[in-house]
Parts: structure tokens; C-alpha cells; sequence
């Protein structure tokens, strides 16, 4: 895979335009990149091959489906071992409103970001979902009041 630092002036601007709208068709990414159809076909399939780009998606907004609240949960394992790890990792896959797991360093060992209803709704993921495994040790949950800055455009 190329580097950031080798990836062209081509390349970055459509990362730009398709993390802003992923809606344009190819003649319109080639108007706006001053190229080709077929050399702007070419670079969108190269970026997808080298893994850069995923496919396009759609973005909801979760208080628009009844996800007004976001917590962020910190979860303490007893245990690293390998089958810890997994049976923490299956967990945390089954449940949808558990949307990003990140982990991480320092005091605790995973970062779960919860996209739920209510106060109830978070209960119930970390009572069903977390709390009942035994490689759990504990957790500490953090609500959001408001949200500031959300965006998922990486800077190229």
C-alpha cells in the first residue's frame, strides 16, 4: 500500500470529496478532479484495493432513530489470556448498540461506545452483555450530555 506521504494530489482530493458526499458519479468526481472518467474509475478502484476506502455507506443520525443517548463505557478485564480476549470480542459483536470497542491503554482495557435509547437501554447492554462474563472485572461509564464535534472524515 502507498504511503500518505506518496499518495497524489488526485488521490487526496477524492478521499476529500467522498468523505464529504460519497453521492457524486464518476463524471462528476472527473469534473471535480480535473480528470478523466476512466483515469477517475481507475483511482477510486485502486484506492478500494489497496483497502483506503471501504465501500460507500450512509450515515444516520441516531437521535433521528430513537438513539438519543451516547455513553462511553471503560471495562476492566480480570484477565488478558486469549480466550478472555475472544469471549469479550464475541460479546461486544451481538450487541448492535455497542457501535465502536476500542482497546486501550492505561488503567482500563477496552473503551465501548454505546449508541442507546435511555438510561435503561445502557443498563441492560452492560447488565445482558458486558457485566455477565466472567473475564469482566468492571466498568465505568461515562454519559454524553452534548455532543460538539462528530465527523468521520480522516484528514488527508
Amino acid at each position: 500500500m502507498k504511503k500518505l506521504d506518496q499518495m497524489d494530489r488526485m488521490e487526496s482530493r477524492l478521499l476529500s470529496i467522498l468523505q464529504s458526499d460519497a453521492s457524486p458519479s464518476i463524471a462528476e468526481l472527473a469534473k471535480q478532479t480535473n480528470s478523466s472518467t476512466a483515469t477517475c474509475w481507475r483511482r477510486l478502484r485502486s484506492l478500494e484495493e489497496r483497502g483506503v476506502i471501504s465501500p460507500p455507506v450512509r450515515l444516520v443520525d441516531p437521535a433521528k432513530v430513537g438513539c438519543d443517548m451516547d455513553a462511553f463505557c471503560q471495562v476492566r478485564m480480570k484477565s488478558q489470556d486469549a480466550q478472555s480476549r475472544e469471549t469479550f470480542k464475541r460479546a461486544v459483536e451481538q450487541e448492535p448498540k455497542i457501535v465502536e470497542v476500542y482497546s486501550i491503554s492505561g488503567d482500563w482495557d477496552y473503551l465501548l461506545h454505546i449508541l442507546a435509547r435511555d438510561m435503561g437501554d445502557v443498563e441492560r447492554i452492560l447488565m445482558s452483555r458486558v457485566l455477565e462474563l466472567d473475564c469482566v472485572a468492571g466498568t465505568s461509564t461515562i454519559f454524553v450530555m452534548r455532543r460538539i464535534k462528530h465527523t468521520t472524515q480522516v484528514p488527508v
